[in-house]
């Protein structure tokens, strides 16, 4: 049975209340949420296998600290989308805004638009895919994971990366620190269209886009590359 919430007559804190008492066990499975009008924290901390419909533009940190739950929002997102995420999926219809899929650990986030800068900025483990364009500082820090691009990046992509893979198969207006191209293996293209499958994006070849990781240079302090911290 779906159950429908329309933001217009009820308020945010009320549909999470009602969200964060679904359990595996005892759940409302199918969600549609109406009237989102731009607010801020919705469906945020999820922690059950819930399937949710948002029909409109969000604000700040949608669908955060999600674990289980399938989240789709038919419209933009504000910054912060899928925030922390822990499990489960984030689908976007629409454009996303700055630091989405931020610190995240897990889960898979697709965005069919463009997102702003930072996008996964500080990401643990998650799988985000960009079917358009990501701005400037994207993948800044970035430990784990795999972040997907399908048009173009900004500035400073991969700046100080660890151990995250970046894939892209537009152009890019510069490399971070320590970031640095490297070969596209038979294994990172089979990794690749796997997730461009998950993601929905077909008719995509995963041999025309190319392979980012970290170079390893700042690991560890060297005086050699005092001016690179």
């Amino acid at each position: 049975m779906l159950t429908e919430v329309d933001l217009a007559k009820s308020s945010v804190r009320t549909l999470n209340a009602r969200l964060h008492k679904q359990t595996d066990k005892n759940r409302e499975t199918g969600w549609r949420i109406l009237n989102p009008g731009g607010r801020h924290n919705i469906a945020v901390g999820i922690n059950a296998a819930l399937t949710v419909r948002i029909e409109g533009h969000t604000g700040y940190y949608c669908a955060g600290m999600n674990q289980h739950a399938t989240i789709t929002v038919h419209g933009n997102v504000g910054p912060g989308v899928a925030e922390n995420m822990m499990s489960g999926v984030v689908h976007v219809t629409g454009n996303a805004s700055q630091y989405a899929g931020a610190t995240a650990h897990g889960g898979l986030l697709v965005i069919e638009g463009n997102t702003s800068s930072r996008c996964g900025i500080s990401m643990k483990g998650i799988d985000i895919v960009v079917k358009g364009s990501v701005g400037h500082l994207s993948a800044f820090m970035a430990q784990a994971g795999r972040l997907v691009i399908c048009g173009d990046a900004g500035d400073a992509l991969g700046d100080s990366l660890y151990e995250a893979r970046i894939y892209l198969k537009g152009k890019t207006a510069g490399l971070g620190m320590d970031c640095i191209q490297k070969p596209m293996r038979e294994q990172h293209l089979v990794e690749l269209n796997n997730l461009l499958q998950k993601a929905g994006i077909t008719g995509m070849d995963a041999s025309g886009f190319r392979r980012y990781g970290s170079a390893r240079k700042l690991y560890h302090f060297d005086v050699d590359n005092v001016d690179s911290y």
